[in-house]
């Protein structure tokens, strides 16, 4: 079973990507569930195409991101769970779209 979130940044794609797969920045928008565990690990699926997983096989759970460039040099965000609570999509795109609103504005 899985669970399906999309939702549009008001950044360029790249600093979608390179946000959502930065080690130092996952603890900011993974939700505790899928942090807690400790053996969570990413993986480039395709760094030109903007695809990364995070998984984990001891808890048996996989979040799939793609990220495409939208309108006004935006970026749309598809995020694809299983093996989780299946709820928690949408909260994950919000929280990554905080962490790259933050990072936007750091940088």
């Amino acid at each position: 079973m899985a669970s399906h979130a999309e939702r549009g940044m008001s950044a360029p794609p790249e600093v979608v990507f390179n946000t959502a797969t930065d080690p130092d920045r996952a603890a900011a928008w993974l939700p505790e569930p899928l942090r807690r565990t400790g053996t969570q690990q990413v993986e480039i699926v395709d760094a030109e195409e903007m695809r990364a997983r995070w998984s984990c096989r001891t808890e048996g759970w996989a979040a799939d991101i793609d990220v495409e460039p939208a309108d006004a040099g935006g970026a749309r965000v598809r995020l694809d769970l299983s093996g989780t609570d299946h709820g928690m999509a949408d909260e994950i795109l919000a929280s990554l779209a905080r962490e790259v609103a933050d990072n936007l504005t750091a940088g």
